[in-house]
């Protein structure tokens, strides 16, 4: 894996770019005391690298149940039986083309894969399941935790201390 060399104005546009993704090169480029031709560079720059690997929008669960009635967040942990590099993969690729899927880990110790799952509600939970883990003869345990509260989300990546 090729080291992607970043200096300190890179770092700052990352940490900002992490606040607010959506402002204009112009307004970035103040921010971090550069000129706008350098800002656009630099984070094209961090976009071909993969740093930036996308930008979105972040939606508040909350009022999203309360607008359309969709709210069920599950961490679910799966062990499989077979810990086999093609098992895991092959488990691995199936649960992250699930668009109910938002995130997915392979853990250690303890189960083989955390996964933080959205559905409108619990029937939605269920169908999900049984797509995914019911149906598959390598899962051996599932067991899922439903959120009751979002105390804290973030996706920011800590890059100084």
């Amino acid at each position: 894996m090729n080291e992607i060399p970043l200096d300190a104005i890179d770092i700052q546009l990352l940490e900002t770019l992490q606040d607010n993704a959506s402002q204009t090169n112009q307004a970035l480029a103040e921010q971090v005391h550069i000129s706008p031709p350098t800002c656009l560079r630099r984070v094209k720059r961090l976009r071909d690298t993969g740093l930036i690997e996308r930008e979105i929008a972040i939606l508040n669960t909350e009022k999203l149940a309360t607008a359309m009635g969709q709210g069920l967040t599950a961490l679910v942990e799966v062990s499989l039986d077979h810990q086999g590099a093609d098992q895991l993969d092959a488990f691995e690729s199936r649960v992250v083309q699930d668009d109910a899927v938002q995130q997915c880990y392979r853990v250690s110790p303890g189960p083989d894969f955390v996964l933080v799952v959205h559905v409108a509600d619990m029937p939605r939970y269920l169908a999900l399941a049984q797509r995914l883990f019911t149906g598959d003869a390598n899962v051996r345990n599932v067991k899922a935790f439903f959120s009751i509260k979002r105390s804290k989300f973030e996706p920011k990546v800590l890059l100084t201390q």
